[in-house]
């Protein structure tokens, strides 16, 4: 797998390391800026392009969502999965794992977060339920968003806060009222400015409150 590795101009002293994981077109340049405003924010940051094993982000988001389709899922788990202990290891970071992810990148944050004990703190943008009877496995906290007019989304999360509930998982759910799934994406007709900015404060007031120290 290749990806964007993101870092401060000026960092003193070991930082933290946020996973941002993508929706279903790659490590397109939306993604990009992501990991480039987490950097910003003092954190170190890899994007992890998925489709790289298919030749990496086509440069065209028709073409991309295209070439996802092609992707063995099983596989592309598992890199994830090896991208986040890579980040993890990572000598300028202090031990500390985040993960941010978005459409399908909120998928696998979910699924991270029942895969990997080592996973501190996790934000899934709008992203499917993971496997209902790993969630006691979860030892991340979790800042679920959710957008109001999401219905495929948002009809698995009864069963899902019920089975975090359940488990005592740490964790606060947003939902925003009114707007789309991809609500997040400044690059799309779905971009909502208001919703976009207190999603993104209350991923930072989490990932800084436990990746930090």
């Amino acid at each position: 797998m290749r990806g964007l590795l993101a870092r401060p101009a000026k960092a003193e002293g070991k930082l933290p390391v946020v996973l941002v994981i993508h929706e279903n077109r790659g490590l397109n340049p939306h993604i990009e800026d992501i990991a480039r405003r987490l950097a910003v924010d003092n954190f170190i940051a890899f994007a992890p392009d998925a489709l790289f094993p298919l030749g990496g982000y086509p440069g065209n988001e028709d073409a991309a969502r295209e070439l996802f389709t092609k992707l063995d899922q099983t596989k592309t788990r598992e890199d994830f999965i090896a991208a986040a202990n890579f980040a993890r290891a990572l000598p300028d970071g202090n031990g500390k794992l985040g993960a941010v992810g978005f459409c399908y990148g909120g998928g696998i944050v979910n699924f991270l977060a029942v895969s990997l004990p080592t996973l501190a703190a996790g934000v899934p943008f709008y992203g499917a339920a993971p496997q209902l009877d790993k969630v006691a496995d979860i030892k991340a906290e979790l800042a679920l968003q959710f957008a109001g007019k999401d219905e495929r989304i948002n009809a698995g999360w009864p069963a899902y806060e019920a089975a975090l509930e359940k488990a005592g998982v740490k964790y606060q759910a947003y939902i925003y009222p009114g707007v789309e799934h991809g609500f997040n994406n400044d690059t799309t007709p779905r971009f909502d400015e208001a919703a976009a900015k207190l999603a993104w404060e209350r991923t930072l007031a989490l990932f800084n409150r436990v990746l930090r120290g």
